[in-house]
């Protein structure tokens, strides 16, 4: 009889996910995992390799969300 653990043992990258599902409207990515929504609605059918680029692609896009758009004056002078 195979061993229940082995079973349900899978070799596959996991998913960078950490359940705060916000998407940032400007920079289009889910402010929690830092993935696209086309991203994370086709992670299930990606292959391996796909997933690990996009792994490695995630640390460069907390800036995408961290960039300084202009604030108070910038709505100020859009406004005038």
């Amino acid at each position: 009889m195979a061993d229940d653990a082995q079973i349900w043992q899978r070799n596959e990258v996991d998913s960078p996910c950490v359940k705060i599902c916000v998407v940032h409207r400007e920079a289009g990515l889910c402010t929690g995992c830092l993935r696209t929504m086309d991203e994370i609605a086709t992670w299930s059918t990606m292959s391996e390799h796909e997933r690990q680029s996009i792994m490695k692609a995630l640390p460069d896009r907390r800036s995408d969300l961290t960039k300084r758009r202009g604030g108070r004056k910038a709505r100020r002078q859009q406004q005038s």
